[in-house]
């Protein structure tokens, strides 16, 4: 059995209040209604063009909610949150008495295969190399921000929000969701977050078919790895048997089973701007 370990690169921002469902409801991409203290969800906060502020796992608690985010992005979330307070009967801090947890707690909400994640008092310090949280979640196939993107840099499909229920089409407005909507009815993503395996000991670095940069790996843990890629481009390199390599050495792409729906729909599209 896997012990916990505590994340010191994650923290805790909590929203508590009587109107805590409502804040929250209406500035994430996901639904914060209907939830049970326990509950994990996992959502973010865009700006109005839609790029990824910060993402989150949202626990429900007793008092409210408990945003597990990037510890270098919340003091900026706590900003943004307390722009959008106004005069709403909510509280917004960042807990220091609350530490993050991997491999215990609820299931992550973004991958069956993912460790466990949950909350614990800030005096809990369970021994742990946080290696093999960052393992297991590239294992997964999870991007995580810090490592693998910056805060504004992405929209959400490109580290796979879409596909990780990170985003719900059903729930009503939040903050970006007029570009998000668009992108989704159009029904084409040019980038997307894959799985890579790579050489032993490799480094985050651009990856490149026949000397052209397709798109860059951001995580290694041994011999596998993330790459944020443009799929169009990944799609050429496939079709003309192309070696795609970075750093020099050659990288193999793992192929989601909803890879080839997007390439086809890619295709599909070029094929009727001709």
């Amino acid at each position: 059995m896997t012990s916990p370990i505590v994340l010191d690169h994650r923290t805790v921002v909590s929203v508590s209040g009587a109107s805590a469902d409502e804040f929250l409801q209406g500035l994430v991409t996901v639904s914060t209604l209907n939830m049970n203290t326990g509950d994990l969800r996992y959502g973010a906060l865009l700006t109005p063009q839609g790029k990824v502020i910060a993402d989150m796992l949202i626990h429900r608690s007793q008092e409210g909610f408990l945003l597990d985010c990037d510890v270098e992005i919340a003091p900026q979330l706590l900003k943004r949150l307390n722009l959008f307070k106004l005069r709403a009967p909510v509280a917004i801090e960042q807990r220091s008495d609350m530490r993050v947890v991997a491999f215990g707690g609820a299931r992550d909400p973004r991958s069956a295969s993912a460790p466990a994640r949950g909350i614990a008092p800030g005096a809990t310090n369970p021994a742990g190399d946080p290696a093999r949280y960052h393992a297991a979640r590239i294992a997964a196939g999870l991007p995580e921000q810090g490592a693998d993107f910056a805060p504004e840099e992405v929209f959400p499909a490109d580290i796979n929000m879409d596909l990780n229920d990170g985003i719900d089409f059903r729930k009503g407005c939040f903050v970006g969701q007029e570009v998000v909507s668009r992108m989704k009815r159009r029904g084409i993503t040019r980038r997307r977050t894959l799985k890579v395996e790579v050489v032993d000991g490799a480094a985050p670095a651009p990856v490149l078919a026949n000397g052209f940069e397709i798109g860059e790996i951001s995580s290694v843990a041994g011999k596998q790895g993330l790459a944020r890629v443009r799929i169009d481009r990944l799609a050429e390199a496939l079709a003309r048997n192309e070696t795609m390599t970075s750093g020099g050495n050659p990288v193999l792409f793992d192929e989601p089973s909803w890879l080839a729906g997007e390439l086809a729909a890619l295709a599909e599209a070029k094929e009727a701007k001709s």
